[in-house]
């Protein structure tokens, strides 16, 4: 791991998990632990939520900021704001002392802390928090897109502007994906760094795919939001032989007494929702799985799939994968290499590959083997945050 110098790093973000056992961005975690096992001094600048106060996590410090009185604070976690805001437009009430608290403990803290980098996560709003530390010091400040401040953007013309401002001034900006990075780039053209998601797993053993339960076993794992588009794989499940294939829906969100519902109608013999799961019970779906299967879509908001942390934990697990092709799916699948992709919304295409890997060992095994590969290349967490801390350090030596 490159430690030519001590790096201390102050992260804003929007959410991050409450206590140990929180399963809150995972993702996020699992960064900041490989940057601090890799030398760099890691805080987090966080909402509160419902009066928590701060803590750590894993080592980390996470500072809370208050911006309402406790039973107010939920603007954030559980589910993304954006949401939250759209079932309730008096939510909006709290984005202005959400930013002002924000931004007077991001200044707060770097008087105390006296960070080398503000990496901002979300920076729609975050970024007014991180430039207006800015006035008082010269700490090189780097965006982190994840796609839903560009998907906000599209629905709230106002925001573009502030955007452009950011990305302009910003010494670095990473994207999740390639299909992000464009489309941070139609805002404001700049170079764009790729910093995907590793998994959130850690290393795990290969294993091969194989029939659980007496039937080929399709998975799905993730919230159950429009984007993701289960009702299609149900649709494609409806296709399927019900004493020979099983559909597994692992995960919870705002559309699963929806989606239940849809399959009671549609596939009553095909379709198992288990529910959120442990780690544990989560691996024993993935060692029983024939596939896995992302049946992502774009959806009436115009958001779709940043890039599918949960195809590369599939991967790493030695399952084939299915998914559709779009958003940052490519970056993860190439067709007929690393797995087979169709069309969106398309359930004959979905339930039509299942069944060509059901049928074909041997196209299974060489799907999962490539795309394993293709994981550990570009998606392990030690080429990220190696990758992540040179580009702090250029940042650092850059201003010396």
């Amino acid at each position: 791991m490159i430690n030519q110098m001590k790096v201390s790093v102050l992260v804003l973000t929007s959410v991050y998990p409450r206590s140990q056992e929180d399963t809150e961005v995972p993702w996020l975690r699992a960064s900041l632990r490989k940057l601090a096992e890799g030398g760099c001094g890691v805080s987090v600048v966080a909402p509160s939520h419902k009066g928590l106060k701060s803590h750590a996590v894993d080592g980390v410090r996470v500072y809370r900021y208050r911006y309402a009185p406790a039973a107010l604070e939920i603007l954030t976690h559980d589910e993304g704001a954006p949401s939250k805001i759209a079932k309730n437009p008096f939510l909006q009430l709290l984005a202005v002392p959400y930013v002002i608290s924000g931004s007077l403990k991001t200044l707060f803290l770097c008087f105390k802390l006296k960070p080398k980098i503000i990496h901002v996560h979300w920076p729609f709003p975050h970024a007014f928090m991180a430039f207006f530390t800015k006035i008082f010091y010269r700490f090189p400040i780097v965006l982190n897109f994840h796609g839903a401040e560009l998907l906000l953007m599209r629905k709230k013309k106002w925001i573009k502007p502030f955007l452009k401002f950011f990305i302009k001034r910003a010494d670095a900006v990473f994207a999740n994906s390639s299909f992000t990075a464009k489309r941070i780039t139609e805002v404001y053209p700049r170079e764009i760094e790729i910093s995907p998601y590793g998994t959130t797993f850690g290393s795990r053993r290969e294993c091969a795919a194989r029939v659980g339960n007496g039937k080929y076993n399709a998975l799905f794992v993730g919230r159950h939001i429009e984007r993701k588009g289960i009702g299609y794989l149900i649709k494609a499940a409806a296709l399927l032989d019900a004493d020979k294939y099983q559909v597994r829906i692992v995960g919870r969100g705002d559309q699963t007494e929806k989606l239940k519902a849809q399959a009671a109608r549609e596939a009553p013999g095909q379709v198992v929702f288990l529910g959120k799961l442990s780690n544990e019970d989560l691996e024993k779906e993935y060692r029983s799985a024939g596939c896995f299967v992302l049946p992502a879509i774009v959806d009436s908001r115009g958001d779709t799939e940043g890039l599918g942390v949960v195809m590369i934990e599939a991967a790493e697990y030695g399952v084939p994968i299915v998914a559709s092709g779009v958003g940052g799916i490519v970056d993860v699948i190439i067709d007929n290499k690393t797995g087979l992709l169709v069309k969106e919304k398309s359930p004959e295409e979905l339930a039509a590959a299942i069944c060509r890997l059901c049928g074909n060992p041997d196209l299974s095994a060489e799907l999962a083997k490539n795309c394993r590969e293709r994981v550990g290349k570009f998606f392990s967490w030690e080429r990220i945050t190696a990758k992540q801390i040179e580009l702090y350090q250029h940042l650092i030596g850059s201003r010396r």
